[in-house]
């Protein structure tokens, strides 16, 4: 069975109206609303060659938060350490 040639795609299907749409046709209406609720990253080519899959870069990511939380717990409690020797 042949596929029926699609019309344009600027033409509404024959069972809508435009008066069924009285503030119109927005063409993108939602499209900030999504790209701010998604949680979708692009990676760049030469990240995505370094990771083969999601769990590879969930992984390293979260690898790196703890590693930074590590260096950032030591430089507050360095930093109390001299203050409370100062003030002796």
């Amino acid at each position: 069975m042949k596929r029926a040639r699609q019309t344009h795609k600027d033409e509404l299907r024959p069972e809508y109206k435009r008066s069924d749409f009285p503030k119109g046709l927005v063409r993108g209406k939602y499209a900030k609303r999504l790209r701010q609720s998604s949680n979708i990253v692009v990676l760049e080519p030469e990240v995505a060659r370094a990771f083969p899959n999601q769990e590879a870069v969930n992984s390293a990511l979260l690898s790196l938060i703890q590693i930074a939380e590590k260096t950032a717990r030591r430089a507050s409690r360095s930093s109390e350490r001299g203050k409370k020797r100062r003030a002796g």
